[in-house]
């Protein structure tokens, strides 16, 4: 999950860089209005960036909890097996010594 993520954010950034690129060379504005869509187009792939980050760190956090979850729950089954297992064999010692 983390390479795909990570792929994704690798490739819109340098879709962007390209993209920033072939503005520039094509830009039939000023430089000062080319510069300002620059930053326009920045500001708005930090905050993709940002927005990718947080949806990535939620996925991992919920991913994390039902791993602790599911980790709890076969615990709990492996405790009762052994506790059954236990009282099975305090049963057998009790027979044998009698």
């Amino acid at each position: 999950m983390a390479t795909k993520n990570g792929n994704s954010i690798l490739a819109l950034l340098a879709g962007a860089a390209i993209g920033v690129g072939l503005g520039i060379l094509f830009a039939p504005d000023k430089g000062s209005k080319t510069r300002e869509k620059i930053k326009e187009g920045l500001d708005d792939l930090k905050d993709e960036t940002k927005e990718k980050f947080s949806k990535t760190k939620e996925e991992l956090k919920d991913t994390f909890e039902n791993l602790l979850s599911d980790s709890s729950y076969k615990a709990e089954e492996a405790i009762s097996f052994l506790e059954e297992k236990l009282a099975e064999l305090k049963k057998q010692s009790a027979k044998s010594q009698k």
